[in-house]
């Protein structure tokens, strides 16, 4: 297990991505902490405001992401630089993916249903790094053998059929699964041949006249959906905090 992780993780060329996802999550989790801590009115800390303005903390994200990205493309894989660009980058990117559903739908919707969004987004981002960082490579490139690297013809094939495996997965309503098949190629398949989502282009698109194709899609929307919504929102409001009561004011509110 350690041979693993010091040989697959800790070396050299991966050790920027694993501060930058170490960061990452380090910073999602403290901010989570103390934003709950502010909304239950406890502790020292408070809102930032300037003029009467509500400064969220996306604003200073997005310029430490900005600043670490472009620094750490500067500085290459290897070296302090690196490693100090890949943790500005993982703050950066913690604070803006925490009020993702802010950005997504221009509203302070932090605390409410559509607030889920972010913690929703930063766990499959995390998950995603990690299996980056676990050796999976996008669309399977890792799997080719050294004959089919050196047949070009082949290796481009291959990148073509992963992604529009990725692209179907991803018109069927599927993000996870696309997501996740992007580094997983057989993800990509399952979700591709498998039925879309109701309400996806892929649905309005090809089961226009097929009633029982849209039934079945139905049933199975509604099964995994009862299978697993439950365990997702409990899992949300462990880390969120959605379903905490504040005093004098409605757990419901954002």
């Amino acid at each position: 297990m350690g041979h693993w992780f010091v040989r697959d993780i800790v070396e050299p060329g991966k050790l920027p991505m694993l501060l930058a996802l170490t960061s990452f999550v380090l910073t999602f989790l403290v901010t989570r902490a103390v934003t709950r801590l502010i909304r239950a009115g406890r502790g020292p800390f408070r809102n930032v405001s300037s003029g009467g303005l509500h400064i969220h903390h996306v604003v200073p994200g997005v310029v430490l992401a900005v600043l670490g990205g472009f620094g750490a493309v500067g500085s290459g894989r290897h070296g302090f630089g690196a490693a100090a660009f890949a943790v500005v980058f993982g703050v950066g990117a913690g604070l803006v993916l925490d009020e993702f559903a802010l950005l997504l739908h221009l509203d302070d919707v932090y605390w409410s249903d559509e607030g889920r969004k972010s913690v929703e987004v930063v766990v499959l981002t995390a998950a995603l790094a990690l299996l980056a960082l676990s050796g999976f490579s996008p669309l399977g490139i890792d799997d080719l053998s050294a004959e089919e690297r050196a047949d070009r013809a082949a290796f481009v094939l291959t990148l073509v059929v992963n992604f529009l495996f990725v692209l179907v997965t991803l018109l069927k309503g599927k993000l996870r699964m696309a997501l996740i098949g992007s580094l997983v190629p057989f993800v990509a398949l399952v979700g591709a041949v498998r039925l879309a989502r109701p309400g996806s282009w892929w649905a309005r698109r090809f089961h226009r006249r097929r009633p029982r194709a849209r039934a079945r899609s139905l049933l199975r929307a509604y099964r995994h959906d009862k299978r697993w919504t439950r365990a997702r929102r409990r899992f949300q409001d462990a880390i969120g905090g959605f379903q905490e009561r504040v005093p004098g004011r409605d757990s419901s509110a954002p």
